[in-house]
């Protein structure tokens, strides 16, 4: 077993651990939706898990190395066996959360749920590493932390272009657990080339080796360049989701490239990370300059730019944290300090910052402390050029600065939204003084704040100090007025929630998508005709509140809502007047419809109506079999379910026809325009789609479905389009990649 160092071995082990890692992080995600929804939040809060978890596993395998290789493999394979009795991987059965604890209860479920498995799966790549270090001929284990990444990109990238699309949760589960035991196999067999003979003796050799221990200096140091980019793949995620584009799959790109930034930074080849080091200054300026902008620069090219953004500087300070790393027998304490910065990263971006700030604060931030750690080469030594005494050059930044105080202020006083005409030389200027001051960091990171500042970065500030803006666990949600149009509006990152006119006389008109040519204005309006004057509805997404002015006395309405900070927006009178005109007393239940719905009494409501779009999350869960479900036994035999499905980048017809058909249901989709002369702009088009379990209430509801030819005319109602081969959505498979509309992610501008 001793006869050559086995490196085929120990990368294939590390491969398929870390493969395995990052299958199950989007495998329970998917697993959890119908218990947490899939706001970005909790994507986050999955991943902070995910990262504390890895700090456990490393902590471990810091640990173990300190016995003889025999006696770790004894005590790892040990704990392999125990772990194992948490599969396959489930969801623990825990009450759910009372509504405004789902920062904590995210954790604990996850926790229960994976915490053992992903513990030990998470120890073996610093653990292989050091046994692969074991043998004196093996030479340098680092560059095995490039194949672990790589394993753990392929794993996160194939779950939702393979194996989502392919397996339903059962048998995603039973695979992974196949995937474990041949794990299990390596694991063994890696540590058997190494318990043997001369191999171990060389291990011990080096572990007494005389490289001192890293003082806690450069330890500190090791924390902060990893704690940066891993909150900068946090802060990417949440930024792009709330003011750039709410794209879907967006969320797993900052990750990917994450561990694609380790797989250049670790591996032997050293040029591409040089390169990237030296431009990575340049790209902070150009698109770390735009990182206060929060007025929905909305197009795909700032997207991929923030993108290509946290790839280099995660690309530049992963490769200084290789620069630094020490002798391997210090490995298993480099690797725990990662890890360590990691959380950190983690903790800020997840945790802390969504309750210091009322917007994405922590973005900005964490460009600048990117800005702070970079090892930042002068592009222009124009000090060498012209052969500047140290107290000229200190003077000359100092000079260069003020230029840049100066722009910034021009910039703040005619900032329209913007960039272009005078904003835009005084922009150029600053980032032509940024590339000039490169390589003296404490003028480089001031000059990027100042471009921040002027690039829109001074009205997002003072917005946090009107009161208008409010940050909760599920979003950035801002009210703001437009005096000149009577009008006042409530966006959720990029994304229009609610629309009020201002003025009295029109104070309660429906507007945007719930106009009375809408589909569920509509039906509201028929709401006493189909079911008499007592009514009973059931409104799953608060908003504003619009819907408020359909209800008609005697009429029972109950409204299901998510997030406090919703309904807190939506009873302050002095933001909305929808509920206090029209639904004052209409009872607001707080918590995930889907579970909120389940315990109402059976046979409770006429009409359903689904509107619980997060931007332009899909609520996978709440469309599932099991959804629709649970939706049926709340309605009255003869009830109506309305589900609004208007989207930018899903198709979702495809999935309500499968479910009406699979049902035997009747469904029909009103594709409401929107008027043609709208003279206030307050109405948008929208599709509604209604399914009844009678043919004879769809009747009444529609007067008759229509060819699609005719889904223009005024109350049209038409049949939805159905596809031969598309499988129901059920909570064990769905997949949103069948009804992705690709043309628009690839060439619409987020409106």
């Amino acid at each position: 077993m001793t006869g050559t160092p086995r490196r085929w071995l120990f990368v294939l082990t590390i491969l398929v651990g870390s493969f395995l890692l990052f299958q199950v992080q989007p495998m329970v995600a998917r697993m959890v939706l119908p218990r947490l929804g899939g706001a970005p939040a909790v994507w986050n809060s999955a991943m902070l898990v995910y990262q504390a978890l890895l700090l456990g596993g490393y902590a471990y395998a810091h640990w173990l190395g300190r016995f003889a290789v025999r006696k770790q493999a004894i005590i790892h394979l040990a704990l392999f066996l125990v772990a194992a009795l948490w599969l396959p991987i489930g969801i623990a059965q825990i009450a759910p959360p009372a509504a405004g604890q789902e920062a904590l209860w995210v954790p604990l479920l996850l926790l229960a749920s994976i915490g053992p498995v992903f513990f030990v799966v998470s120890a073996q790549a610093p653990l292989m590493q050091r046994w692969f270090a074991a043998d004196s001929r093996a030479g340098d284990p680092y560059y095995l932390y490039a194949a672990s990444n790589l394993g753990s990109f392929a794993g996160l990238i194939s779950y939702p272009a393979f194996v989502e699309p392919t397996l339903p949760l059962a048998a995603q589960s039973w695979g992974w657990t196949a995937g474990y035991a041949l794990l299990v196999l390596l694991v063994a067999a890696s540590a058997a080339a190494r318990w043997h003979g001369p191999a171990e003796a060389a291990a011990h050799g080096a572990d007494a080796g005389d490289e001192p221990r890293p003082t806690w200096r450069r330890q500190v140091h090791w924390l902060l360049i990893a704690a940066v980019p891993s909150g900068l793949m946090l802060s990417t995620t949440t930024h792009l989701t709330t003011d750039i584009v709410a794209m879907p799959l967006l969320w797993v790109l900052p990750l990917g490239l994450y561990l694609l930034s380790f797989v250049i930074a670790f591996s032997t080849m050293e040029r591409p990370t040089q390169i990237i080091t030296l431009i990575a200054p340049v790209v902070l300026l150009a698109v770390g300059g735009l990182g206060l902008l929060s007025s929905g620069g909305g197009s795909m090219i700032i997207a991929l730019a923030s993108l290509a953004m946290l790839f280099v500087i995660a690309t530049a300070l992963h490769g200084y944290l290789y620069h630094l790393r020490p002798a391997a027998q210090h490995l298993t304490l480099f690797y725990l300090i990662m890890s360590a910065g990691g959380v950190l990263g983690g903790l800020f971006a997840a945790l802390v910052a969504p309750l210091l700030f009322d917007w994405v604060y922590e973005h900005p931030i964490l460009i600048l402390a990117a800005a702070a750690l970079l090892p930042l080469p002068a592009l222009f030594p124009w000090n060498r050029w012209l052969k500047l005494e140290p107290r000229t050059v200190r003077l000359v930044l100092l000079l260069l600065i003020a230029v840049a105080m100066f722009a910034a202020r021009s910039m703040m006083g005619n900032w329209t939204g913007r960039i272009d005409g005078a904003t835009a030389a005084w922009g150029l200027t600053i980032f032509a003084i940024g590339i000039l001051v490169i390589g003296w960091r404490w003028a480089f990171v001031p000059v990027l704040a100042l471009l921040m500042i002027g690039v829109g970065g001074w009205d997002t500030i003072q917005e946090s100090f009107t009161g208008s803006r409010v940050r909760s666990y599920f979003g950035v949600y801002t009210v703001t007025d437009y005096p000149a149009s009577n009008q006042r509006r409530l966006a959720h990152g990029t994304t229009l929630h609610g629309l009020q006119r201002t003025d009295a006389a029109h104070r309660r008109d429906p507007t945007t998508y719930y106009g009375h040519e809408s589909g569920v204005g509509l039906t509201l309006d028929k709401a006493e005709a189909l079911a008499g004057p007592n009514a009973s509805i059931g409104i799953v997404g608060l908003g504003a509140g619009t819907l408020a002015c359909y209800r008609k006395p005697g009429q029972k309405w109950t409204i299901f809502e998510i997030d406090p900070a919703m309904v807190e927006i939506a009873r302050d009178p002095a933001k909305f007047t929808f509920l206090s005109d029209c639904a004052g007393n209409t009872p607001i239940v707080l918590g995930d419809a889907r579970l909120q719905i389940a315990k109402q009494p059976a046979g409770r409501f006429d009409i359903i109506v689904i509107d619980a779009f997060s931007s332009d999350a899909i609520p996978l869960h709440l469309l599932t079999k099991e959804a629709i479900g649970i939706y049926r036994r709340a309605m009255k035999p003869d009830g109506i379910l309305l589900i609004h499905i208007s989207n930018r980048f899903f198709g979702l017809e495809p999935v309500l026809a499968e479910e009406a058909r699979a049902r035997g249901w009747t469904a029909a989709i009103r594709m409401d325009p929107g008027p043609a002369d709208d003279e206030f702009g307050d109405l948008a088009g929208s599709n509604w789609v209604a399914l009844t379990a009678t043919p004879q209430r769809m009747r009444q509801l529609t007067g008759g479905i229509r060819p699609r030819t005719e889904a223009s005319d005024d109350g049209a109602w038409v049949p939805l389009e159905s596809r031969s081969d598309f499988e129901r959505w059920t909570d064990d498979y769905a997949s949103t990649l069948p009804v992705l509309l690709w043309d628009h992610i690839i060439g619409k501008r987020d409106e």
